[in-house]
C-alpha cells in the first residue's frame, strides 16, 4: 500500500512547538496550497488549506526556520482521525503527518534566521582549495562515470 502526500505552499500562521506528556515535541500548523487552476468566472486561482502535523526533529525543525507566509516542501502521508465535537458529532479530521520538510524560495522570503547552525563541522570545507577539483572536457564523455 502507498500513503505519501508531497505538497509545497506557504504556512498560514506561526508555527507553535508544543510537547507532549511525554516530552515529544509537536507542532501543527496549516499551509494553503495554490490550485492548478483558476475559477473560470473571476479569473482567481483559488487555494486549498491543509492541516499538517510534525513531530519531534522536523516539529522543532519547522518551529525553528519557518513563520507565517514562508514557503515550504514537504513529505508525509494521510492520516484520518475521529472525534466528537462539542454538540456531540462525530466528526473526521483528515491531516499530514510530515516526515521530511524543506526550505524553498529565497531566504529572505522564507523568513529564516540563521540557516548556518545545521550540524555540518565547519571544518569540513575549511581546507578545501582549487586543486581539488578538476576540469572535465566536454568532448571526452567516455570517460565520465556516469
Amino acid at each position: 500500500m502507498i500513503n505519501v502526500v508531497v505538497l509545497m505552499g506557504r504556512l498560514v500562521a506561526d508555527p507553535e512547538l508544543k510537547q507532549t506528556a511525554n516530552g515529544a515535541s509537536v507542532t501543527s500548523f496549516r499551509i494553503a496550497v495554490d490550485r492548478n487552476f483558476a475559477n473560470k468566472e473571476t479569473g482567481e486561482r483559488q487555494a486549498d488549506f491543509i492541516s499538517i502535523v510534525a513531530w519531534r526533529q522536523t516539529a522543532e525543525f519547522v518551529c525553528k526556520y519557518f513563520r507565517k507566509g514562508s514557503m515550504i516542501a514537504l513529505e508525509g502521508s494521510l492520516q484520518t482521525r475521529s472525534y466528537e465535537d462539542k454538540d456531540g458529532n462525530k466528526r473526521t479530521a483528515y491531516e499530514v503527518v510530515a516526515s521530511n520538510v524543506s526550505f524553498t524560495g529565497s531566504k529572505a522570503e522564507s523568513g529564516t534566521r540563521e540557516v548556518a547552525s545545521f550540524d555540518v563541522p565547519a571544518t569540513a570545507f575549511s581546507s578545501g582549495s582549487n586543486g581539488d577539483f578538476e576540469v572535465v572536457n566536454d568532448q571526452d564523455d567516455d570517460d565520465l562515470p556516469f
